[in-house]
């Protein structure tokens, strides 16, 4: 059972919220560079068991939706006691689950499993395990952040979906709750969009994930709510106003979170974001940690420094980030890349 953590500063109103966007202003830069600080320390120390790890599968979904500014994605914050990315921004999802395999889940999906095995793009991966990582993202983001990708035989009120969402947090089986409202996994509302796999040499987490990231425009008329044990805030931003804050020392990102969204930069709106994602075939991103001219820098597929040659991500893109310190970046720096969004 999920056991329910309630900080004294969570933020309990929807990331819909008015004044919602502008939440991660009140998080003091030096606090947030100390509070990774530490977590980089804790986590440079447990390294070396990280590279005897084989990774663990795991599932993401990177939300989407159209705002004022144009595209925004929603990140959720990780509390300061949790084990893996404490006091990172991420996108709502968490390992696979046994029972997400379950005969039960699995014939409640909108689209044959034959299908979204071959939508995921990994054919020597047995066909219910990749519908089960659909059935994860689907799980996590309605467990961390109260957003049902759901079809049901009738509409069904938000509070009766945060009810839901709660239910399922207190430990429900997610297959009899689906049973109970008559509902299927939209599943068909997923289109996969990269799966990375922690490097052996990790610099910012001791463990090792394969995580399947998927993407997704967020449920109509649902309003996102933090859960208040793993994740403690929500909030919606542009792919550009996060990096800025990002660049700024406001806020706490991962390169996968980094690189996803600069990958989202160009996209105008949500439907462009997901019909690119629908058009091509999920990238595999294996990082690759090496050293040159004094830096330390992290690359990826496409860059000449990466034994896979052939480009993972769209040209605009940087292959590869320098480490400073517990900070990523581009060699050019972020400007470039923001004045051109």
């Amino acid at each position: 059972m999920r056991r329910r953590w309630q900080p004294e500063s969570a933020d309990r109103t929807g990331a819909n919220s008015p004044g919602k966007r502008e939440s991660l202003r009140s998080i003091p830069s030096q606090r947030a560079h100390r509070q990774w600080s530490n977590a980089w320390s804790h986590n440079r120390v447990m390294e070396s068991s990280a590279q005897n790890q084989s990774p663990r599968d795991s599932a993401t979904l990177v939300v989407v939706r159209d705002g004022k500014d144009g595209l925004e994605v929603l990140l959720a914050h990780r509390n300061s006691g949790s084990r893996v990315l404490a006091n990172a921004y991420v996108f709502p999802g968490g390992k696979l689950e046994r029972s997400d395999q379950s005969a039960d889940l699995l014939n409640r999906l909108d689209q044959p499993v034959q299908r979204l095995h071959t939508q995921l793009s990994e054919p020597d991966s047995p066909p219910e395990h990749a519908a089960a990582l659909y059935v994860a993202a689907i799980r996590e983001a309605a467990e961390e952040s109260d957003l049902l990708f759901l079809t049901t035989p009738t509409a069904v009120t938000q509070s009766a979906g945060h009810a839901l969402c709660q239910r399922l947090r207190a430990s429900a089986p997610f297959a009899a709750l689906l049973t109970e409202t008559g509902a299927t996994l939209a599943c068909s509302a997923l289109a996969p969009w990269s799966r990375w796999i922690t490097p052996r040499d990790a610099l910012v987490i001791n463990r090792r994930f394969d995580t399947r990231f998927f993407l997704a425009k967020a449920p109509a008329g649902q309003g996102a709510r933090a859960d208040a044990f793993e994740i403690n805030k929500l909030a919606w931003l542009t792919p550009k106003a996060a990096l800025m804050r990002y660049e700024a020392r406001e806020i706490l990102l991962i390169p996968p979170q980094i690189i996803s969204l600069m990958q989202l930069l160009n996209y105008t709106s949500a439907d462009a974001a997901l019909h690119a994602a629908r058009t091509r075939k999920p990238p595999l991103i294996e990082p690759r940690i090496f050293h040159e001219d004094g830096r330390m820098l992290m690359c990826y597929p496409g860059d000449e420094a990466h034994p896979v040659r052939q480009p993972a991500f769209p040209a605009w893109v940087p292959t590869r980030l320098v480490v400073d310190g517990q900070h990523f970046m581009p060699i050019q720096g972020y400007a470039p890349f923001l004045h051109a969004a």
